[in-house]
């Protein structure tokens, strides 16, 4: 009961920072794997996912009322970062993605260095595309992004974010709930090829969900009664912090 609970209130905090910006993974695989230190490495991230899927959609239902979205260039979009996370889970199986863990905190960097430079950069929504076009530059960044979910992952809402903003001119709240959904979409990606192998343990990411969804309904409100400023501090930090968990990772462990 001890390490369900454990559990359980890291998934609380995962959902939020999930709705908010992307990130919690950050959280909620690291007390997977501390609490049940000898479960194989792929039953952890598939119950993760198995659990965060439910407040990441949720998160996208909630931003769907209130937020609006481009539904006829982003759900196509979605369908291809679905497809793009399949080809990189499969890739994955052919490919060790173990060079990506030294240059990954150093892209990181540069996303941060880049969002603080550019003191304006997400505060304003002001999309660059209309029509096709902006399908065509979602679907490219859905591809994108969601074969990088399937082959390795960390830093997966993080990149989407940043994308959304730089390429499309979302502003941070914008590009938020843009994540999600396409989160949502490469998620459930991962969770079929993870069940069909057998690595989710069910009863427990059952749990994990429900307290996911709690935390990601605190989450999606707080976004949106506080706006694009909020998202842009909350992903400098959640960037900050993914910086030093890869580095330690790459470089120290």
């Amino acid at each position: 009961m001890f390490e369900l609970l454990t559990v359980a209130l890291a998934s609380l905090l995962a959902g939020f920072i999930d709705a908010v910006v992307g990130g919690g993974g950050l959280v909620l695989v690291p007390a997977l794997f501390g609490v049940f230190p000898q479960a194989a490495p792929a039953t952890l991230f598939g119950t993760n996912k198995g659990a965060s899927i439910w407040g990441t959609a949720w998160a996208t239902a909630q931003y769907a009322r209130r937020v609006s979205l481009n539904w006829p260039a982003l759900l196509p979009a979605a369908g291809i970062a679905l497809l793009g996370s399949f080809a990189g889970a499969w890739t994955v199986t052919l490919v060790d993605p173990g060079f990506l863990r030294r240059a990954l905190p150093l892209i990181l960097l540069l996303v941060l260095a880049y969002t603080l430079a550019r003191k304006d950069l997400g505060r304003q929504h002001a999309p660059r595309f209309n029509g096709r076009a902006e399908t065509l530059v979602a679907g490219g960044i859905g591809l994108g992004v969601g074969f990088y979910d399937g082959f390795f992952g960390p830093g997966t809402g993080s990149f989407f974010v940043f994308l959304f903003v730089r390429l499309l001119g979302y502003d941070f709240l914008h590009a938020s709930a843009t994540a999600k959904l396409m989160n949502t979409a490469t998620n459930a990606a991962a969770i079929a090829l993870f069940a069909f192998k057998g690595h989710i343990w069910w009863h427990i990411a059952a749990v994990m969900a429900v307290t996911n969804v709690a935390g990601s309904l605190v989450g999606t409100r707080m976004a949106l009664a506080r706006g694009a400023g909020f998202v842009r501090g909350m992903f400098i930090v959640v960037v900050s912090g993914l910086i030093l968990k890869t580095g330690w990772d790459a470089f120290f462990r």
